[in-house]
């Protein structure tokens, strides 16, 4: 059987790990020829076996055009853009009251700004190859009040909202470009290890207490994997997903829309 991303060139931000990486490997194994870009140095070569690395600050509009000209230089084409780069923001500040504007200003350029230049950069290569399917991280925190991640909360909130317009622009254009977003909820990644540490920290308790407290608060009783969001992913750069767009897809276990009543389990 032919993979069903066989033929197919993918670009995936913040691959060097975490959810990036898995999403890049799912997309491999699929059959994608993929490209992935960090603002880290060149990881490990024996991690990034079949994968090709190019180092990128998605904040910078032209390392951005640098980026889509190499990948369409290199193998012809840019059929997929995954825009998984994303930070947390530093939770000292991240309260309405004392967030900075400098920290403000930063997650906006990475987790908006950045999506917004990769979506631009993206479509002018994906309308040359004749089609495209862009998917772009957000999160469950853009339904959620984020107090403590002021930042964070309202920049998933502008992806989500992004995403649809860019989605009604391609399909009014007749590009036959795609775009959807996807909501992971509390997936063990780097971002939040160091989110649960901070705030074990601040609490003064340990972070096995905090993984405990936070796992409980999901439905299906355990934190997403990076291999869940990966394969809804993978489903929406797919042929399988080809009249979904401005599509916002929820991989959380259940935490925003479901009960979270914990009652006996059979």
């Amino acid at each position: 059987m032919t993979p069903r991303l066989a033929n197919k060139v993918a670009l995936v931000t913040g691959g060097a790990a975490g959810l990036g990486r898995a999403i890049a490997r799912r997309l491999a194994n699929e059959g994608a020829t993929v490209v992935i870009t960090d603002i880290r140095a060149d990881p490990d070569p024996g991690d990034a076996s079949g994968l090709t690395f190019l180092q990128q600050d998605v904040s910078d509009e032209s390392a951005w055009e640098a980026v889509v000209a190499e990948v369409e230089a290199r193998f012809g084409a840019l059929h997929i853009l995954v825009n998984n780069a994303g930070i947390l923001g530093p939770l000292d500040l991240a309260s309405p009251e004392n967030t900075t504007l400098a920290t403000w200003k930063q997650v906006f350029a990475v987790n908006v700004e950045g999506v917004f230049l990769g979506c631009r950069a993206a479509i002018p290569a994906m309308r040359r190859a004749g089609s495209g399917a862009i998917v772009n991280l957000s999160s469950m925190a853009d339904e959620l009040a984020t107090p403590h991640a002021t930042a964070y909360g309202a920049s998933k909130a502008a992806v989500r909202h992004l995403t649809t317009s860019v989605a009604q622009y391609c399909a009014e254009q007749t590009l036959g470009v795609r775009c959807n977003s996807v909501h992971p909820g509390m997936v063990r990644t780097p971002l939040l290890e160091d989110g649960m540490q901070k705030t074990a920290r601040q609490r003064g308790v340990s972070v096995d207490e905090i993984a405990s407290e936070f796992s409980a608060k999901i439905p299906l009783g355990d934190f997403t994997l990076p291999e869940d969001v990966a394969a809804t992913v993978a489903f929406l750069v797919s042929e399988e997903s080809r009249h979904m767009t401005g599509c916002a897809l929820r991989v959380d276990g259940g935490l925003i829309h479901c009960n979270t009543y914990k009652g006996p389990r059979s």
